[in-house]
């Protein structure tokens, strides 16, 4: 274990004032973060813990949605009755993480903030441009089952591995953020995560010391929704694909309908074509099939992955005959 500094601050100012002036990641859970401290990973000079911060509110907005403060847990999430009832797709995509023990422990800003599970991003023997930007990526060539088919880079084919931000995506959710200056800002989850390009490195757009306060979930969206998961094991496994769907559809036709894909991407992917193809189409399987086909269109599978594309498809197809079958 590498020295580190411990600092455990009372307000959110000081919190991302610490973090940007040492250096230091912040720490809740730790679910993640300790983990990749052990194996030497993550090297940070001074942890920042934010567990006695006032971030656990979980209320109503004046805009008829919910408001989740950043250290409300996993499971307490996953379990409430207006999430169960007005966002199916969150409670289910929790339900599917990790295990019971690590949802009671886990946070929402924390889930958000986890880092790929690639199995040369955790040996720090191996060449990745992740962990040390320039040293190359193993993956590419290696072994590659669980790696993304779309948005990857020349420098990096991993994935992110949260299911939480899956749904998210799909819900249009949004994120609150504190910035070490006391500038508050609100940005769409989907501008949280970040493809990565030549700099793989930096898996958000937040800067050193901005904290992440707040979830807020929009009105709830009409239509029925899902969360399919498709991965090695039943329990505690990450994806290999994933999608989040909510369809809002009469007998014949899509009214309107969000997906987010996981699993395929360095960040929950939106297959924007797709949802645009069915807006107004009839709500058939037909239809449904040929907005998968648009969703993976593009795909540039690694030769231990190409099953991916099809995985995909299927899945997608079959999720929203589902929900199209419930009366979405």
């Amino acid at each position: 274990m590498r020295p580190f500094t411990f600092e455990r601050p009372t307000s959110i100012a000081a919190a991302t004032l610490a973090a940007s002036q040492l250096g230091g990641k912040f720490i809740a859970g730790g679910t993640n973060l300790l983990d990749l401290m052990k194996v030497d990973v993550e090297r940070p000079t001074s942890l920042v813990d934010i567990s006695a911060l006032p971030l656990r509110d979980f209320g109503a907005t004046a805009e008829g949605g919910l408001r989740i403060g950043a250290l409300v847990s996993n499971t307490d999430i996953a379990s409430d009755n207006r999430i169960r009832e007005a966002y199916p797709v969150l409670a289910e995509a929790l339900l599917n993480g990790a295990s019971a023990q690590l949802r009671n422990q886990a946070t929402a800003g924390g889930n958000l903030m986890q880092r790929t599970r690639c199995p040369y991003f955790y040996d720090v023997f191996m060449p990745c441009n992740k962990r040390q930007p320039g040293s190359g990526c193993s993956a590419i060539g290696g072994y590659s089952r669980l790696h993304a088919i779309l948005g990857a880079s020349r420098d990096c084919i991993a994935v992110h591995p949260s299911d939480m931000a899956v749904a998210l995506t799909a819900l249009q959710a949004e994120i609150e953020v504190h910035a070490p200056s006391g500038v508050v800002r609100t940005l769409p989850i989907c501008a949280l995560h970040r493809l990565p390009d030549e700099t793989p490195d930096h898996d958000t757009s937040l800067a050193p010391g901005e904290l992440i306060s707040a979830i807020i979930l929009p009105p709830p969206a009409r239509g029925k929704q899902a969360y399919r998961k498709v991965r090695d094991r039943a329990s505690f496994a990450f994806a290999v694909v994933s999608v989040a769907a909510i369809l809002d559809c009469s007998s014949r036709t899509v009214r309107d309908v969000r997906l987010a894909l996981g699993g395929v991407a360095h960040k929950p992917w939106q297959p924007r074509a797709a949802e645009r193809a069915l807006v107004g189409a009839p709500a058939s399987g037909a239809s449904f099939e040929a907005a998968a086909r648009a969703a993976v269109a593009g795909a540039e599978p690694q030769p231990g992955n190409q099953f991916k594309i099809d995985l995909a498809r299927r899945l997608i197809a079959r999720t929203l005959t589902d929900l199209a079958a419930r009366g979405g």
